[in-house]
């Protein structure tokens, strides 16, 4: 896949790497990651040595046809992990345990600590699960990755890819050996993740956000209901004020009919 994939993708966007020297030439190690795009995890991998595992929806493996059976075979083949999020928990758990086998093999773990993409190109808070419990039961290194100007190769709706040139800011190796066996403690859970928030945010230049980004979906979501409420509620005063014109403009033309037929008859 990295040379069907990565290749192609190398030499159409050619992207720009700082930092390369930051990631192990073996041994595991945590590459966390802003998420701006679905492409983020086609770009990061393509442009490293090593095989990157990240997860993915359970969906992505399961869909029936002929289709789904492609899906699943490509979604394999870039590293990607299926977790069932029927249950936040144990879709949680799951992406915990899936984490843990990837780094026991000496391998590369990538993760969204965001949870989601970004909905508006800023950087948001990041879920201590996942990320935190997997660095402390792993004592693998946290390498913060900044993902630059990803979003606008592809933005949402947009079916054809622009070719622009993307950028990928790799970061120190983060050590959080000092907190081992406190993972359980959700102040060090939380500490952990904003430190590695905060490289991230370093490294990418993005506006931080001190909310999920699943909140700020759900906001950006009913803020647009609201505006589509309020049009169809000011079209349908508009139709309301025209119906309103055409009816005193229709009475207005019925009594200058009558007025112009008493003239003539008194004439």
């Amino acid at each position: 896949m990295k040379v069907a994939v990565g290749g192609p993708l190398k030499l159409a966007f050619r992207p720009w790497v700082e930092g390369l020297e930051h990631v192990p030439a073996e041994g595991p190690a945590i590459l966390a990651s802003n998420h701006l795009s679905f492409s983020d995890s086609f770009f990061l991998p393509a442009v490293l040595d090593r095989k990157v595992t990240f997860i993915a929806k359970a969906e992505y493996f399961t869909t029936p046809g002929i289709k789904g059976r492609m899906t699943a075979a490509f979604f394999k083949g870039v590293g990607q992990l299926p977790v069932d999020r029927s249950g936040a928990r144990g879709a949680g758990q799951a992406a915990i345990k899936s984490g843990l086998d990837v780094l026991e093999r000496g391998e590369l773990f990538g993760i969204y600590p965001e949870g989601t993409r970004s909905p508006d190109g800023r950087l948001y808070r990041g879920k201590p699960g996942g990320l935190a419990r997997v660095a402390l039961a792993s004592g693998a290194p946290v390498i913060p990755v900044a993902m630059i100007d990803t979003e606008k190769i592809q933005p949402p709706g947009k079916v054809v890819p622009k070719l622009m040139r993307p950028g990928i800011r790799i970061g120190k190796p983060l050590d959080f050996s000092r907190y081992q066996g406190m993972e359980h403690d959700r102040f060090v859970l939380r500490a952990l993740t904003d430190e590695v928030m905060y490289e991230i945010m370093r490294l990418s230049g993005q506006e931080y956000v001190d909310i999920y980004a699943t909140a700020a979906k759900r906001q950006l979501a009913e803020a647009a209901k609201a505006e589509k409420q309020a049009q169809r509620q000011a079209g349908q005063a508009r139709k309301e004020q025209d119906a309103e014109k055409a009816a005193e403009q229709e009475a207005g033309g019925q009594e200058t009919d009558k007025a112009a037929g008493k003239e003539r008859s008194g004439s």
